[in-house]
């Protein structure tokens, strides 16, 4: 029997490393692609906007698609759903790594971002399978959780050093050994449970994908076209349509994809509202702060990835106390320490320059991170722990969607701030600098749409090639303190928000809220 005993605790032990490996790829390509921006945009010519789209290309189609991946792991069976899910992802990511073209390398993320989407899902469902002892299977989400934070923590460490030993292409297809890994492993490990009944939301999935899609369109698109851009104010109203039909559909549905009723808690409210700012915050400032990590400061992206490791510890290592000020204290503290912390940090970052030395801004990432560790764990535990015990999954889910809306929101809408102070403040520099107008427009369209290097090639004057270059960089610097600046006000909002939800004398965390009316 002891025999017996040690194959299956083996067993488990190895489906929940392949579980927790494939978490961990899937949040790593939020951030590891970062470091990689700089050497993209100089081999395909491409500014500002066509970087938010190589990041959006994954991040939109994970957080559009999530939730109805856990409908096609009800109606494939969930080994079935995450193999489909892996392969996906790793044809996403060969795709990209061989891409010669921009809309081949976004087509490549968005296939990798959909087979994530179809990857996480299944993973949760097959823990429960496996360890079937509540106390096992708590310890084993814990893990799978603590994989996933990992990965979005270390993103930009891992990426660096592989941007600089193997080039950028090396970010993308690292990923096919892994995955090749984790398959052959997931076939000998992972249960093959049967497809089970579920009902899918078509219409929401529709609703979310269209007003998702059309509102990062017209962020990302409408300082470079402009705003009267047709297309840019045809997506701004698909986007005024279709998101608040969602919230209606999902709120009003039998069967949600997105369990809207779970925020009339309290709070679950809290929670969400500090998630959602926190990974605006997070995934906006690090995609930009890449680019003047090495564009403006010159740090290699093994340097760039090194800067950000205090960060990414901090992530890491708050995760426990985030669990232990929850449990003693309830989600009010570590909520509100960790929304004003990252509030703090970028609010520092607005203070640096073209010049500026580690020693000015390097202490604000720790700060950064510890505040990111606190509110993610927070909501997380806060969410599941108050929701109804048949909608712990559903809880866990809708804490995932709105970390990945809020990274696509947040590259998406600071990059639009980014992009528009940067236009306005390089005209002026340039026109102040003695360029005639029409050639100063020239310059700042040319520099937003093929970035610094190419733009400034295509339409700088030669004998003001190197003043353009210094109004580039002073006008981008003024662009980015801007962002920052925005997103540090959501983030003092969001703490705000937690204050009101949360004042008094409200219910610990651990205590179930009110059943959700069926």
């Amino acid at each position: 029997m002891s025999g017996v005993h040690a194959r299956r605790r083996g067993r488990r032990a190895t489906a929940l490393a392949v579980v927790s490996s494939s978490v961990f790829m899937a949040m790593l390509d939020n951030l590891a692609m970062n470091n990689a921006l700089p050497r993209i945009a100089a081999e395909m010519d491409l500014g500002v906007s066509g970087l938010q789209w190589v990041v959006a290309g994954y991040t939109l189609p994970f957080a559009a698609c999530l939730l109805s991946g856990s409908v096609l792991g009800d109606r494939l069976g969930q080994r079935r759903a995450f193999v489909t899910g892996l392969l996906a992802f790793c044809t996403g990511s060969a795709l990209s790594s061989l891409a010669l073209t921009w809309g081949c390398l976004v087509t490549g993320r968005v296939v990798q971002g959909v087979g994530a989407a179809v990857l996480m899902p299944p993973g949760m469902a097959l823990l429960r399978h496996v360890f079937t002892n509540p106390v096992h299977r708590t310890r084993a989400m814990g893990v799978r959780g603590g994989a996933g934070g990992l990965g979005v923590a270390l993103g930009p460490t891992i990426g660096g050093p592989l941007v600089d030993l193997l080039g950028w292409r090396s970010v993308m297809w690292i990923n096919l050994p892994v995955g090749a890994a984790v398959l052959h492993f997931a076939l000998r490990s992972l249960p093959d449970v049967p497809p089970a009944p579920a009902r899918w939301d078509p219409r929401g999935q529709l609703l979310a994908v269209t007003g998702l899609g059309s509102l990062v369109y017209a962020l990302v698109q409408g300082p470079v076209d402009g705003w009267d851009d047709p297309a840019v104010l045809t997506t701004l109203a698909l986007a005024a349509l279709a998101l608040p039909a969602f919230a209606l559909a999902e709120a009003r549905g039998t069967a949600p994809m997105l369990e809207i009723r779970l925020l009339r808690d309290p709070v679950a409210a809290a929670a969400a509202t500090a998630c959602f700012a926190t990974a605006l915050g997070l995934f906006g400032s690090v995609f930009f702060l890449t680019l003047y990590l090495q564009n403006i400061l010159g740090w290699s992206p093994t340097g760039a990835g090194a800067v950000f490791l205090t960060a990414s510890a901090l992530i890491a290592l708050t995760a426990p106390l985030a669990g232990a000020l929850c449990a003693r204290h309830g989600p009010r503290l570590p909520l509100l320490c960790g929304t004003a912390l990252c509030a703090i940090a970028l609010l520092g970052l607005t203070r640096q320059g073209r010049d500026a030395a580690y020693a000015s801004y390097g202490w604000l990432l720790p700060v950064l991170g510890t505040g990111v560790g606190l509110t993610f764990v927070s909501a997380v535990i806060a969410t599941v722990l108050r929701a109804p015990a048949d909608r712990t999954a559903m809880a866990s889910a809708l804490m995932d969607t709105l970390r990945e809306l809020g990274g696509v929101v947040g590259v998406a809408a600071l990059g639009a701030v980014l992009t528009g102070r940067m236009r306005d403040s390089l005209y002026e520099r340039a026109t102040a600098g003695g360029l005639p107008d029409g050639t100063a427009r020239d310059l700042v369209t040319s520099v937003l749409r093929h970035g610094a290097a190419a733009g400034l090639e295509r339409a700088a004057p030669g004998g003001a090639a190197a003043a353009a270059r210094t109004w580039v960089e002073q006008s981008f610097v003024a662009g980015l303190h801007q962002a920052l600046f925005g997103a540090a006000l959501v983030l003092v909002g969001a703490t705000a928000v937690v204050t009101l939800l949360l004042r008094g004398d409200r219910p610990a965390a651990t205590e179930p809220s009110l059943p959700l009316a069926e």
